[in-house]
């Protein structure tokens, strides 16, 4: 197995740090919350939240890229998970994200979202960032729109995520550039 890479992402408010074992029970809890999973792949037991996780871990020591875990600076509290995402199989690489509810409203899935597309950028150098919202995410969207993405087309997930149609959103690398020089 690969070592994992040595990456950490701060903003203002958040440090985004690869995911650990000790995540599981965050994770677990976030999955296991019907309006959180709604819509990361629905409700799922911590079994499963564990098989995520190692999934993420993984991800991360043979591909370089996953989500983070995010870490609120000034409680230390995992507040969710955000980052680039890129399987096999999926529409195109994405950055995604997912904040437990008790910090929905702060604006921290726009703020590391915003980190994570640097991240992709300028060190994984993708041309096009994506972004699968459930086209009932009206919050997921909202952020989307924040960073600038637009609506591009109906996809579908692959397997067993492929029940039903995917709005994909995103935009261009030299979009998300000309935009962080603007801001």
């Amino acid at each position: 197995m690969s070592a994992l890479p040595e990456i950490v992402l701060h903003t203002d408010r958040l440090i985004l740090r690869l995911p650990r074992a000790e995540d599981h029970e965050h994770l677990a809890a976030f999955i296991g919350d019907p309006q959180t999973a709604e819509f990361v792949g629905g409700l799922q037991p911590p079994h499963m939240a564990w098989r995520s996780l190692m999934a993420m871990i993984g991800s991360w020591a043979s591909g370089g890229v996953a989500m983070f875990s995010v870490i609120e600076k000034s409680s230390g509290e995992w507040v969710g998970r955000v980052g680039p995402w890129s399987p096999w199989g999926w529409p195109g690489d994405e950055i995604g994200w997912g904040i437990r509810r008790a910090s929905w409203g702060l604006g921290y899935a726009w703020e590391a979202a915003a980190a994570c597309m640097d991240f992709a950028v300028d060190e994984l150098g993708w041309q096009e960032i994506i972004h699968s919202i459930d086209a009932n995410n009206h919050k997921s969207r909202r952020v989307a729109e924040k960073l600038g993405s637009r609506f591009l087309r109906e996809d579908r997930l692959p397997a067993p995520f492929d029940a039903k149609p995917i709005d994909i959103w995103g935009q261009s690398a030299a979009d998300w550039k000309a935009r962080r020089r603007a801001d």
